[in-house]
């Protein structure tokens, strides 16, 4: 418990990545390029996916309401991060990191859930398909993803309201470069049992659940594959999903090593570049592979 005479912290301080004038310049150009391609390549994607009608369909329903989240969750991070790359001062006040906390927990959650929802759609595409037409008709599908973002709010808030049962009043660095709930419950100086126990309840709850929901729609996807019996079949069948499995892949590997992963002070650096793959490459990359690896994507973008 913070003492009587404890001085509420009104600002943090980031520590960024280096202080070398010559570095900062540089990752300054290399994170820039990376947003404009994420804004480009993201929006491009949802223009594409409403002007093209024959994308108009369940998977890429699903896929045009991811770009958005990605636009969304990186546009929380990598804006303040190049501010303060030019700013010999880095910091951000208490209210706009409440804001980062809730907003980035808020798309963060929510994109879990949809790529749990795209594998699903996988699942009943591949090992249901006389069922697809019912078990994906619009209504549902804008249940599902209506869901993913009310678990995506769920989460925002809950993280927010522990960030706000803690009291900070001893040291003001959180040694990473956006405000993350992780560091500022190691950061607070009173009791953080409540932050921690909302933390560890949305991890089991909604992590593990969305990420069950993708492990078993693809074990039974790829045993509907393995008993197709022609090569060219399976070939097919495993091409429906390849893009989203990738994108999966990235996302939760990612996500593991940063959450997950024992912590100790050597590994602080190693943990700002696993950030930096979870909340400012995955963006990127998710329309990239599907504009590379799927054929009604490049299809469309030839029209």
């Amino acid at each position: 418990m913070a003492g009587s005479n404890c001085t509420p912290v009104t600002e943090f301080s980031l520590t960024g990545f280096t202080e070398e004038p010559v570095t900062q310049v540089t990752l300054f150009l290399v994170f820039l390029l990376t947003y404009l391609l994420t804004i480009l390549g993201n929006l491009g994607m949802i223009l594409l996916i409403r002007a093209s009608p024959q994308l108009h369909s369940p998977m890429y329903y699903f896929l045009g309401n991811l770009a958005f989240v990605d636009l969304c969750s990186s546009t929380v991070i990598t804006p303040k991060m190049l501010v303060d790359f030019m700013s010999e001062k880095k910091g951000i006040a208490y209210a706009g990191c409440v804001a980062q906390v809730f907003i980035f927990d808020l798309f963060g959650m929510t994109e879990c859930f949809l790529l749990a929802t795209m594998a699903y759609d996988r699942y009943v595409a591949i090992c249901h398909p006389l069922m697809y037409p019912l078990a994906m008709s619009p209504k549902c599908c804008f249940q599902l993803v209506t869901g993913s973002y009310l678990v995506g709010l769920t989460n925002g808030m809950g993280q927010t309201v522990g960030m706000a049962s803690l009291s900070f009043c001893g040291s003001s660095v959180i040694d990473l470069f956006f405000c993350d709930i992780s560091p500022l419950i190691s950061l607070s100086t009173s009791d953080t049992t409540l932050s921690h126990t909302i933390l560890r309840t949305a991890a089991s709850l909604f992590g593990v659940s969305s990420s069950l929901v993708v492990l078993v729609s693809y074990v039974a996807i790829i045993s509907t594959i393995l008993s197709i019996r022609s090569a060219e079949g399976k070939r097919k069948a495993f091409s429906t999903c390849t893009s989203h499995l990738t994108t999966v892949s990235i996302f939760y590997g990612t996500s593991i090593f940063m959450y997950l992963k024992p912590s100790s002070d050597s590994s602080r650096e190693g943990d700002k570049w696993a950030a930096v793959l979870y909340t400012v490459v995955t963006p990127v990359l998710n329309p990239l592979i599907y504009s590379l690896r799927n054929r009604e994507v490049k299809e469309a973008l030839r029209r």
